[in-house]
């Protein structure tokens, strides 16, 4: 894979990431950690094909994702892939129901309503089909999320800080219905974390640093 990316700054081209070479198992759960500003995001971006490397390339569920454009990584991601991000990425305008539908209904997928209900009760929200996000908790919001993000049933699930925005009892609540909802769907999860709780589910942790990957400490 060899992964690399550059961005230009005002002093000149400026390297994020440099010599990534990495293999993921499906089904496998790994998790990216690092400090700020290491490049775990950018990682994940490339990986999700939200972006697009400038040396390397990223193979996805088979798919060499640098021969497509930007419509075809699109495409890619609305069938195979799940996301869950830390700000939640929720549209205001729509309840729970509605934004996990929305995916759903964007891939043609058949009964969307009953499968986002499904997802919804699964993540614990039965309840709160017809809540806006205004009107949960920020864990609320996070579980809406994450049933959004599983309602496809992705192959590859992609979470980026998913506890950053959450109290320590509410983060621990998410991650173990994550990772529970993982299991029952097999989908490859790739999480980048700064949360060690997070790390210890994993089959794997990676460490980035300097926007290389280095040994991670036991």
């Amino acid at each position: 894979m060899q992964l690399g990316k550059q961005v230009s700054s005002p002093a000149g081209p400026l390297t994020i990431l440099q010599d990534i070479n990495l293999d993921i198992i499906s089904g496998e759960s790994v998790a990216i950690i690092g400090v700020s500003g290491s490049g775990k995001s950018t990682l994940l971006g490339l990986l999700a094909g939200l972006d697009v490397p400038t040396q390397g390339r990223v193979v996805l569920d088979g798919i060499d994702l640098g021969t497509l454009d930007e419509d075809g990584r699109a495409r890619v991601r609305n069938k195979r892939v799940g996301f869950v991000f830390q700000s939640f990425q929720l549209l205001s305008s729509l309840t729970a129901l509605e934004n996990v539908m929305l995916p759903l209904e964007l891939a043609e997928v058949n009964d969307a309503r009953a499968v986002a209900t499904v997802r919804l009760a699964e993540a614990g929200l039965g309840e709160r089909l017809h809540h806006y996000p205004a009107q949960l908790s920020g864990g609320e919001q996070q579980r809406v999320a994450i049933a959004r993000a599983f309602a496809g049933n992705p192959g590859v699930l992609f979470a980026d800080e998913p506890t950053g925005n959450l109290d320590e009892v509410t983060a621990q609540n998410i991650i173990q219905l994550l990772f529970r909802l993982n299991r029952e769907h097999g989908a490859t999860l790739i999480v980048v974390t700064h949360d060690q709780n997070i790390a210890r589910y994993c089959d794997r942790r990676l460490t980035l640093a300097g926007g290389r990957i280095v040994p991670t400490a036991p």
